[in-house]
């Protein structure tokens, strides 16, 4: 195959993955590999897998990482290549699910390499969008590289405006319509928080890193875009810090409307208790089977005289108990 062969650009498919990438690793020529998405990022075959250090000779211990499971973002510099790990984030509001999807970046001189698994919707986007556009292979493979992560952070937005919508549908039944289980829905909404965090504060270290021309792979144009992208981790990392503040008072404002709740539960409680002591005094008093002083009237004149006697007593109680302000 010679030069007049090979085209200037090449967006690989699985066909490329296999020996074919070899061709395209060569000095001029600029390259995207990405597997099949079908495999999965834990199931690329052997044979296919052996292409990372034969043919484009990344060290064993970056595809050692590339081909195993989920890591923490990080950027790490091997002779000839960047290897980077990021996350893309993708929560279901309907299911209350939290998901992140890794994908690894091999970024060269003249070509970039991608494994992931087949949820990563930017990578699709811009693998549809290279072959109908052949100036974006043209300006570089960090130019690429950084469109798919600009992408990437792009897509954080929607899925933090679902976390906080859904952070707010729990605040609004805390403070109108508690539930039972709502203390499960407010964990789970900490739990999605924290792991939204988990993911942006690593890889707005990464992408900072990347921003500061720290790489000779990284050009300064490129450094400067990754500037703005570096902007919205930022943001992201601070909402959800703001966020994550919020749903920890929330979880604080409900326990405390709860242990209010009981409080006056137990205060009324108290309260019927200790009216009811005296009056069970009286009544039993005049029930004993002994003799006891008659008061003014006839036998039927009895119940009446002890009935206005427990509403005198009930009412000089509730009087003390409003002056001391227990009522």
């Amino acid at each position: 195959m010679t030069d007049r062969d090979l085209p200037d650009h090449v967006v690989a498919n699985r066909a490329y993955w296999t020996t074919e990438a070899a061709a395209y690793v060569e000095p001029g020529r600029r390259a995207w590999a990405d597997p099949d998405p079908s495999w999965g990022i834990w199931g690329v075959p052997e044979s296919e897998a052996r292409i990372l250090p034969e043919v484009f000779h990344f060290h064993e211990l970056a595809v050692e990482d590339a081909l195993s499971e989920i890591h923490s973002p990080k950027v790490e510099d091997y002779p000839g290549f960047l290897y980077i790990v990021l996350h893309g984030i993708d929560f279901e509001a309907s299911k209350h699910q939290f998901a992140t999807h890794e994908i690894d970046f091999f970024v060269g001189p003249n070509f970039l390499v991608t494994v992931h698994d087949n949820t990563s919707r930017s990578v699709e986007r811009w693998r549809g969008v290279c072959p109908r556009n052949s100036r974006i292979m043209v300006d570089g493979a960090a130019a690429l590289f950084h469109r798919i992560v600009d992408s990437m952070v792009d897509n954080y937005e929607p899925e933090t405006d679902k976390i906080e919508g859904r952070l707010e549908e729990v605040e609004r039944e805390v403070f109108e319509r508690p539930r039972r289980r709502i203390v499960r829905d407010i964990l789970e909404v900490k739990r999605d928080i924290s792991n939204l965090r988990r993911v942006t504060t690593p890889q707005r270290d990464v992408v900072g890193r990347l921003s500061r021309r720290e790489y000779s792979l990284i050009p300064d144009n490129i450094a400067y875009r990754f500037r703005d992208v570096y902007d919205h981790l930022v943001r992201y990392t601070e909402e959800a810090l703001v966020m994550q503040d919020r749903v920890t008072s929330l979880l604080d404002a409900h326990l405390s409307s709860q242990s209010n709740r009981l409080g006056e539960t137990m205060k009324a409680l108290t309260l019927i208790s200790l009216i009811f002591l005296p009056l069970s005094v009286l009544t039993g008093l005049f029930g004993m089977n002994v003799a006891l002083p008659h008061l003014p009237g006839g036998e039927h004149a009895q119940f009446w005289w002890i009935l206005g006697l427990l509403g005198v007593v009930v009412s000089l109680m509730l009087w003390a108990f409003r002056r001391v302000r227990w009522l």
